[in-house]
């Protein structure tokens, strides 16, 4: 019966371990999410062309084709994203005070098309 209980407690304490593994996971996708959606809205308020928009995803999509072994693909892809969107030339040439005034939106998830 002990035994039984310990090895129930162990299997429930690797559980635990593998859930918070896995919230750490989802909180970094998250957070990389938010940067990502944050950036877009920046290239909207500056009026980016929806072409010039289609040509990052594209290459974003392009470069993350096939999924590096051992990195988790939707992780890749954001943080792709992410990196295209920010070397982007028309956040490049945004003022400074325009930047900051986005960052703090107060909802950054709110894009309308």
């Amino acid at each position: 019966e002990l035994q039984h209980k310990v090895e129930e407690t162990e299997l429930l304490k690797m559980e635990l371990q593998m859930l918070e593994t896995e919230r750490v996971r989802l909180s970094l996708v998250e957070e990389k999410l938010m940067d990502v959606l944050q950036l877009l809205q920046q290239l909207r308020d500056l009026n980016i062309s929806k072409r010039a928009l289609g040509k990052i995803l594209l290459s974003t999509l392009e470069s993350c084709r096939d999924p590096q072994p051992g990195k988790a693909h939707l992780f890749e892809v954001l943080d792709t994203l992410h990196h295209e969107l920010t070397a982007c030339e028309l956040l490049e040439s945004q003022p400074l005070e325009k930047a900051q005034s986005c960052q703090s939106l107060s909802n950054p998830l709110l894009i309308s098309c």
